[in-house]
């Protein structure tokens, strides 16, 4: 082999000179020729262990050829080499930050608004990977004042990757960190969430969890303003939407509220067919409501099976909050079923079944008011099976009684107060001519059992109406005494000062129930009728009584009363002494009326008398209702001659509050005094009906004075 290598070397010293390039090819050549005939072609180095110069850059030289004849010979085991290779840098150097900007502007072209990621994007790669996004802002409508609608600390959400095959987005589960959504009502009643198109994609949420959010909302125009801390409860259960909590307040309608409770997971509004549970309490100053039970499509409040309870000191405060209108009322408590209906523009709330107190009273009934008309209509069916009556007192602009055992708040207990110092009786609290037009009105109230202890009242059927400023008290009857009074009311509040009209008719009134306090009426016998008409202008029903013009009539047909109070009213003393030393006895009443004209407040009597077998009292004199006065003289006349009658004149005069009943005694004595121009005195033909005569020669009424 030695012989061979030196005649190669041999061989080709004394070749012509050759290029580098064909140099290099004989040489691969040579050394092939060598190989294959088992030569070790392995460069040798003058010095042993090192090569030469001249071998070791003809290997460099050779390795790159070699190198691509391996690729061609393997290219599907070379191009998966590469891709591992590729993919080795990629994992190295790859940063999902690069994809910010490319998302960001994807946001704002599908919505119209900004959005920023400050933070990092991430996601971790699987069949269900996880996209997380730090610092994200949401920018908010031109219109706000607000730059942002919406942010959070954090947001990471799962996407499920089978599913957008079929051009599907699930999103199993999202969290949110400390995020905060900005809701706002703009110019043209539209809302800030209302941006981009409509279309596309809508993904489907199956899992939310907040963590430390705030939502807050504003409606400038409607003076509302509410702030939300929102957090998803921590036991929730694996798998399953968890229930979110919430409290806060701020202002509705201007006026200040707090708010509490529990409800589903928001993720839940959108499944307008399956009920969302919510249990919540808010307040609003005195007033307080729970609701409890569930909501169905909530964000479109297509449907509602609520309990709802209402409480507070006074009814009148429901006004600012719902637009309700009633007058004062008592502490109250309610509970019942809130539900509402959609009919084409006009919807209608009904509170059903309610049952609770107002004062002293029970209350219950079911009530409904539709919005979407002119103005709110409230029809209410409503019952008491026992009804304090000074719980109404706030209709006529007076406060309850306080005090004891009444139920009432601090400022009825003041105005109560208030009312009980002033020398004046009838309530000249005004009417709010504001809310008398601002809802229309159609209201039953039965009482089938009142409570008035100064008042021989038994039970009560009102029927309120309310037409664009127009109320109707049509019917309010009251059974009183054994007997009905039946009236009707109209007030026109259209105009200030308010119109009113009002129809009054009595019949049937026991007497002895009518006077109850008075121990010699209990055993009296007799009913008394009559009837009122009325027209006055006024914002109060003090102002009304004292511009009224009308007639008054009243009157008792037959029957029977003490004889030691006529003797008493006819100041016999001798007669009135026999009766106190040995025993009472019953007089029969032939008949006693009153007939009074009303010009201007004051009341002027025509015709005034009472007449009994022993005694007949006649009178004259006003009743003035401008300032609450009485001057009335009556006159009686004992039948029989008794040595020590009086015959003075009776004078009932002083004020509604103050009422003094007593003898003219300037007048004692003189004959003059009864002297009377009336040869006949008889009821007013008009009150003939009224009242019941009887046969026998007793029933003509009054008769002649002289017999």
């Amino acid at each position: 082999m030695e012989m061979d290598r030196a005649l190669l070397h041999a061989r080709c010293s004394y070749r012509p000179r050759l290029g580098p390039r064909r140099v290099r090819r004989r040489a691969w050549r040579g050394r092939g020729l060598l190989m294959a005939r088992g030569v070790n072609t392995k460069p040798r180095s003058s010095t042993p262990g090192l090569p030469t110069k001249t071998d070791g850059a003809a290997d460099v030289a050779m390795a790159p050829r070699a190198g691509l004849a391996s690729l061609r010979r393997h290219p599907l085991l070379t191009a998966f080499g590469l891709l591992t290779l590729a993919i080795a840098v990629l994992v190295l150097l790859w940063d999902w930050n690069w994809f910010r900007g490319p998302v960001e502007r994807f946001v704002e072209r599908r919505t119209g608004r900004t959005i920023e990621i400050a933070g990092d994007l991430d996601v971790d790669l699987g069949w269900v990977p996880t996209i997380s996004a730090d610092d994200v802002t949401f920018g908010n409508a031109a219109w706000s004042k607000q730059p942002t609608m919406a942010r959070a600390q954090r947001i990471e959400f799962d996407v499920e990757l089978r599913p957008l095959f079929s051009r599907d987005v699930r999103i199993p589960s999202i969290r949110l960190d400390r995020p905060v959504l900005n809701l706002e009502v703009g110019p043209n009643r539209v809302g800030n969430w209302r941006f981009g198109e409509p279309g596309g994609m809508e993904p489907e949420f199956r899992r939310l969890a907040i963590n430390q959010g705030k939502l807050a909302f504003l409606d400038a125009g409607r003076k509302t303003d509410i702030k939300l801390d929102v957090s998803s409860e921590r036991n929730g259960k694996r798998g399953e939407a968890i229930p979110i909590e919430v409290s806060g307040g701020g202002r509705w309608q201007g006026n200040r509220f707090t708010v509490k409770g529990r409800a589903e997971s928001p993720l839940a509004l959108r499944d307008r067919d399956s009920p969302y549970r919510i249990d919540a309490r808010a307040s609003a100053g005195a007033t307080h409501a729970h609701a409890r039970g569930t909501l169905l499509d909530p964000l479109r409040l297509r449907d509602f099976d609520l309990k709802l309870a209402l409480r507070g000191k006074d009814m009148e405060d429901l006004y600012p909050l719902i637009g309700i209108v009633t007058p004062p009322t008592p502490p109250y408590a309610l509970d019942g079923r809130l539900t509402r209906d959609i009919d084409g523009g006009r919807t209608v709330w009904r509170y059903d079944g309610f049952t609770g107190t107002v004062g002293d009273s029970d209350l219950a009934g079911s009530a409904a008011v539709t919005t979407g008309g002119p103005r709110p209509f409230l029809r209410a069916n409503l019952v008491s099976k026992r009804l304090d009556f000074d719980d109404l007192a706030g209709f006529i602009g007076k406060a309850p009684r306080a005090g004891g055992s009444e139920t009432t708040n601090p400022e009825l207990a003041a105005k109560a107060a208030r009312e009980q110092a002033s020398a004046r009786v009838l309530p000249d609290t005004p009417y709010k001519l504001d809310r008398l037009r601002a809802m229309d009105a159609d209201v039953r109230l039965k009482a089938q059992r009142i409570n008035a202890p100064s008042l021989p009242l038994d039970d009560m059927d009102a029927h309120l109406f309310i037409d664009a400023g127009v109320l109707r008290l049509d019917p309010l009857n009251f059974g009183v005494a054994g007997g009905n009074v039946r009236s009707t009311i109209r007030m026109d509040a259209r105009e200030s000062p308010i119109r009113t009209r009002a129809r009054i008719a009595a019949r049937g009134l026991e007497l002895s129930q009518l006077l109850p306090n008075v121990e010699l009426a209990r055993d009296a016998v007799g009913r008394v009728g009559g009837d009122i008409a009325l027209t006055g202008n006024g914002n109060s029903i003090a102002r009304m009584l004292a511009t009224s013009d009308g007639d008054v009539a009243l009157g008792m047909g037959r029957g029977q009363i003490s004889n030691l109070l006529m003797e008493l009213a006819g100041l016999d003393i001798a007669e009135a002494l026999k009766f106190l030393l040995t025993k009472d006895r019953k007089v029969p009443v032939r008949c006693a009326f009153g007939d009074f004209s009303v010009r201007d407040g004051v009341m002027t009597s025509r015709a005034l008398a009472f007449d009994t077998s022993d005694t007949i009292i006649v009178g004259n004199g006003t009743v003035d209702l401008r300032d609450e006065t009485l001057d009335l003289r009556l006159r009686p006349r004992p039948k029989d001659r008794s040595l020590f009658a009086f015959r003075s004149p009776l004078l009932l005069d002083g004020t509604f509050k103050d009422p003094r009943f007593r003898p003219d005694l300037k007048r004692v004595g003189l004959r003059g005094a009864i002297a009377l121009t009336l040869a006949n005195i008889a009821p007013p033909a008009a009150l003939l009906a009224t009242i019941e005569l009887g046969p026998g020669k007793d029933s003509n009424c009054g008769g002649r004075y002289a017999e």
